[in-house]
């Protein structure tokens, strides 16, 4: 038995309604899907059809909760003890998605993460930035994801139990600006909860442009200060966070700071160019992490 979760923000999620369904058929298992929309600005007709579907439900919220609280809010509404969570803007690569989890059910004391790709398609200019740092940086294989499985995790396709969700959930206190899955996997490590990470990916397909990607990168650089500065990370956790923080025991953070605001529209040039320079992504994240520790 298998509850299927999906927050749902601006996107279309039918075509992966349908693959889900079909997938869930064919394994002749016990399942529901539970859609909640966290109250888009823009609004897809296409979902309203998943309610046509046996087991299947697509709801709006009445207000915007962000992305932990929607998470928590459909594990209580999953009426069975296994979870999958996964992403709106995903769909399953392989035909054998779906039972490639149900093999994996009686971990019930673990996580499970099932990976994510980028289509091999480049997609336009604009897009580069956010298929590059994806493809190189998310899409890891299974051996690659294992040598750091904490901090290899990521929400967009997991298997969790109820019990193992009691215990860990996201959460609701910290502002919504990423880095909620940075929590959630570091409390699981604190916990002694174990990842365990298998070959079972999704396509991520909603690939927003450089110029969103950078703005959201920035707003998930204040969200892991937060975390840090409020205790719930150590800062050694995440590289930024650990570099940042050698750069502030050695009082460089000033200068750095300073060099990043005189090179800010350089690193901008390239990253919104036909090559973006993931080494300059890197270097454009720790300057504007040490612009607000300066300010």
């Amino acid at each position: 038995m298998l509850s299927i979760l999906i927050p749902v923000y601006n996107y279309n999620v039918l075509p992966l309604i349908n693959e889900l369904v079909k997938q869930c058929n064919f394994n002749g298992i016990t399942f529901e899907i539970i859609c909640l929309d966290d109250l888009s600005t823009l609004i897809f007709a296409e979902n309203q059809k998943i309610n046509q579907f046996e087991n299947c439900h697509y709801s709006v919220l009445e207000k915007n909760i962000g992305r932990s609280s929607i998470r928590n809010l459909l594990a209580k509404k999953a009426i069975y003890e296994n979870l999958l969570f996964l992403d709106a803007d995903t769909i399953p690569v392989q035909q054998d998605f779906i039972s490639k989890y149900i093999s994996q059910i009686n971990n019930t004391e673990k996580v499970i993460y099932g990976g994510i790709l980028y289509e091999n398609t480049k997609p336009s200019k604009d897009q580069l930035l956010r298929w590059i740092y994806g493809s190189k940086r998310e899409a890891l294989s299974t051996s690659e994801r294992n040598k750091n499985p904490y901090i290899s995790f990521l929400t967009l396709n997991f298997l969790i139990s109820k019990s193992i969700f009691s215990v860990v959930s996201f959460n609701e206190n910290i502002p919504n600006l990423r880095h909620e899955d940075t929590l959630f996997s570091f409390e699981l490590m604190q916990n002694k909860i174990e990842i365990i990470h298998i070959e079972n990916p999704v396509f991520h397909l909603g690939i927003e442009d450089s110029k969103t990607f950078i703005r959201k990168s920035e707003e998930a650089v204040i969200g892991l200060k937060n975390l840090v500065d409020s205790g719930l990370i150590h800062p050694d956790y995440v590289r930024l966070s650990h570099y940042n923080n050698t750069l502030k025991k050695y009082h460089f953070q000033s200068l750095i700071a300073f060099g990043f605001k005189i090179l800010k529209p350089l690193f901008i040039h390239n990253l919104l160019g036909k090559k973006p320079s993931l080494f300059l992504f890197d270097i454009y994240r720790l300057g504007y992490y040490c612009t607000l520790n300066s300010n």
